[in-house]
């Protein structure tokens, strides 16, 4: 194997990876929002107040 063709194919695979944990993580935090019982953050503007 040489360079022109190890090269791309690790692009490709990292760019894969990326979009894939990207669409994985919107998923999860989309669910999160809809979830009436999950926590709200402390950073939240109706959060609970830790101070």
């Amino acid at each position: 194997m040489d360079v022109f063709t190890v090269v791309p194919t690790l692009f490709l695979l990292t760019a894969s990876g990326v979009i894939i944990f990207a669409l994985w993580s919107k998923e999860r935090t989309e669910r999160r929002r809809q979830d009436e019982t999950a926590p709200k953050s402390t950073l939240a503007a109706d959060g609970p107040d830790t101070r």
